[in-house]
């Protein structure tokens, strides 16, 4: 027997159905992060196999290369929970914009290089398989058939692969002016068109194998080239995306979560311990202490109360704020210095590179001498139209720019994996000849010369209690001194000592009861303690106080690379955002005359200008956002691997080890390099002068031609290689 039930009104019924619809239909959360401290495949693993255990994360994937973390998780779960899961695992992380780093124009012309390259290796692999049968001693009908197949393969792929060196010859013709890919489309083209006509009059020869290799070549390099220029215009991308994309906006003593572009002059932010400034703004209430290092070079951290103004991208350390806000979105002072950096960018890719220089001066030769070589020959043999092609078509071939076109890489290829292995990465193409022309050379100091983490200098000379009552106070503080100090004392084997009722005050220090007196470890005046004339962290023990005195780290190699840039005669500047005192103090150890302290990051990017605009050609060495702009503007750059994301996209090298002395070996280097690049030249134009009357005679073959053209190309490649 059936039971039938009453039926609730229709609204009723769907509403569980709706219910788990509109659970099915909720946005599931993208988390994009920069995590600069990656540098291995077990990073990736242990990131990613942590993150499989966080509740509510789907997938996660760690690009090592980008130093960029994707985690696609539920809609609950927030950045900062991912972020605090990394920073558990010992891992630094910043959020990105992911509307910011979208698929650009650039990155899907990428692509289609890439793509192109794949369709012409497949089709070359494929022809020489049809070639070797034909070099065998194929002939008659079985050679027609195999040319004809290879035709069959080639035509398309020509098509198809060649699109980037045929649009480019097109704009260049069309603008009155005749490049590097001019030649090389006119080359391909008639080789092709030969190879055609050969097949269709039963000829002995077809060079579709070289036409389609010729191709795969050239895109082969030319996407190399365009992976290397990506890499330096990403830096004003990775600028922008360090941006806070969200804020927690104040209304009525609510707290609710919004897009940073939703925030105008006017409104309340709160931002949290461990949070980045999302924007530009004056502290409203709340005390803590800033670390402005990234954005001013500044070594310690500043106390902000009521009154401070606060700039976007300033992490906020021990004690909650309130911000007002004057500057939000494209008006704060993070994305004026990614548009800085834009500028900069532009304005030093203007520079023309050897290479380009002396193809502006080759290629309109090439199809001249074609030409006139097939008009000549028409004349000669009374309109042999099979004869007169072939001859053009070797003088093509022969005098194609391809020894031209690898004189630069080569000798960039070998200089590249030489100064790999003593600790430097060059990513810009043009990099070498540009570091051969620096006769100045100027440096930041926090995290460039010095490793930006101070450290303790006076341990053994603070009584036992005092220095374990220390280390209790500064395991209980998140600020850069107090961990420094709690490392020193821990490296020291100490034990803490039994400190009650721990409190971290902002902006001042971290207090607490031992054996009922009241003991701080923080600011001179706060701890009642005569404040001295170096870093220093201050203890107050009852009645007695004591002063932990730290220092920068140098950076090792540092006074070497100083005294042999001084060796080679470049001028050393030291340009710091960093207090005047630790500026001088570094300058005068080091041996560097010219020092410049407290510069903003337009200031340093406007002593780099004013240098160049005196005639100098500038190196630029740093690692902060602060010297993103002015690394940009350099007429060549230089970071270490350690560098913001930022700092290494805007920087033409970068520094793989803590060692900074290979970089006076890079300049040593980049002059050999420029001489290397000049014999290619040389050797390129001794070779057009012989062997290009020896095509316009007739006394060479298209087959001969490719083969002479290649010998070219292995002669240029050797003397690249004596860099090695």
């Amino acid at each position: 027997m059936t039971t039938v039930r009453a039926s609730a009104c229709p609204a009723c019924a769907a509403a569980p159905a709706a219910e788990s619809l509109a659970k099915a239909d909720l946005p599931k959360a993208r988390v994009l992060l920069s995590v600069p401290e990656v540098h291995c495949a077990a990073c990736i693993s242990t990131i990613e196999r942590d993150l499989a255990r966080m509740p509510g994360v789907n997938s996660s994937r760690l690009n090592l290369t980008l130093k960029r973390l994707s985690v696609d998780a539920e809609h609950d779960v927030q950045p900062a929970d991912v972020i605090a899961r990394l920073d558990a695992l010992g891992y630094e992380a910043h959020e990105l914009d992911a509307g910011t780093l979208s698929m650009t124009e650039t990155e899907r012309q990428g692509r289609e290089l890439l793509m192109r390259l794949g369709v012409a290796g497949f089709a070359m692999m494929n022809i020489m398989l049809l070639s070797v049968a034909v070099w065998s001693g194929a002939e008659g009908p079985t050679r027609d058939l195999f040319h004809l197949i290879s035709a069959v393969i080639a035509i398309p792929t020509v098509a198809f692969a060649g699109q980037p060196f045929f649009r480019n010859a097109w704009k260049a013709m069309r603008a009155g002016r005749m490049d590097m890919d001019a030649p090389i489309s006119f080359a391909i083209i008639l080789t092709l068109g030969i190879s055609i006509f050969e097949t269709l009059q039963s000829g002995a020869h077809a060079y579709f194998d070289s036409v389609v290799m010729l191709i795969f070549f050239l895109l082969a390099g030319r996407y190399l080239d365009f992976r290397a220029r990506a890499v330096a215009r990403s830096a004003a991308q990775e600028l922008a995306a360090l941006e806070v994309p969200r804020a927690i906006r104040l209304d009525g003593g609510a707290e609710a979560t919004v897009n940073v572009a939703e925030l105008v002059a006017g409104d309340l932010v709160l931002v949290r311990p461990g949070g980045r400034m999302p924007v530009d703004g004056v502290v409203v209430s709340g005390q803590s202490e800033l670390d402005r290092a990234l954005l001013t070079g500044e070594t310690l951290p500043v106390f902000a109360g009521d009154g401070t103004m606060v700039s976007a991208g300033e992490v906020n350390l021990t004690g909650p704020l309130t911000v007002r806000v004057t500057a939000s979105g494209k008006d704060s002072s993070l994305h004026r210095m990614a548009d800085l950096v834009a500028n900069a960018e532009s304005a030093r890719t203007k520079y023309t590179s050897l290479a380009d220089r002396a193809a502006r001066a080759y290629a309109p030769t090439i199809p001249i001498l074609a030409l006139g070589a097939f008009v000549v020959w028409m004349y000669l043999t009374g309109g042999d139209l099979r004869t007169s092609i072939n001859v053009a078509v070797t003088t093509l071939i022969i005098t194609c720019p391809c020894a031209l076109g690898l004189a630069v890489p080569a000798v960039v290829t070998a200089a590249s994996g030489k100064l790999f292995r003593k600790g430097l990465l060059i990513k810009d193409g043009t990099a070498l000849e540009r570091l051969a022309e620096v006769d100045t050379v100027v440096f930041d100091k926090t995290g460039t010369l010095t490793l930006g983490t101070p450290a303790p200098t006076n341990l053994d000379t603070v009584p036992d209690d005092a220095r374990r009552v220390a280390l209790a106070l500064a395991e209980a503080s998140g600020h850069p001194l107090a961990a420094s100090l709690a490392k020193g004392l821990r490296d020291l084997g100490l034990r803490p000592a039994p400190v009650s009722e721990l409190t971290e005050v902002p902006g001042y220090g971290v207090e607490g009861q031992w054996h009922g007196v009241r003991v701080r470890l923080g600011r001179p005046a706060w701890v009642g303690a005569q404040a001295v004339e170096s870093t220093a962290a201050y203890l107050s023990l009852g009645q007695a106080t004591h002063a932990f005195t730290f220092t920068d780290q140098l950076r090792p190699g540092a006074e070497r690379v100083v005294d042999m840039l001084h060796q080679q005669g470049k001028q050393v500047w030291l340009v710091s955002g960093d207090v005047p005192a630790a500026v001088q103090a570094l300058a005068d150890r080091l041996g560097i005359k010219h020092w410049h302290a407290e510069a903003l990051p337009q200031d340093k990017a406007a002593k780099v200008g004013a240098l160049q605009d005196a005639g100098a050609k500038v190196l630029m060495v740093g690692d902060g956002l602060n010297d993103t702009v002015a690394l940009s503007a350099a007429h060549v750059s230089i970071s270490p691997a350690t560098a913001l994301d930022a700092a290494r996209a805007a920087s033409d090298m970068v520094m793989l080890g803590r060692d900074i002395g290979p970089i006076a070996d890079a300049l040593r280097m980049s002059g050999q390099a420029t001489r290397r690049i000049k014999e290619n030249f040389w050797q390129s134009g001794i070779y057009n002068a012989i062997f290009v009357p020896v095509a316009l005679v007739g006394l060479a073959t298209p087959l001969i031609a490719a083969a002479i053209m290649s010998l070219s190309s292995i002669v240029v490649t050797l003397n690249a290689l004596r860099l090695k």
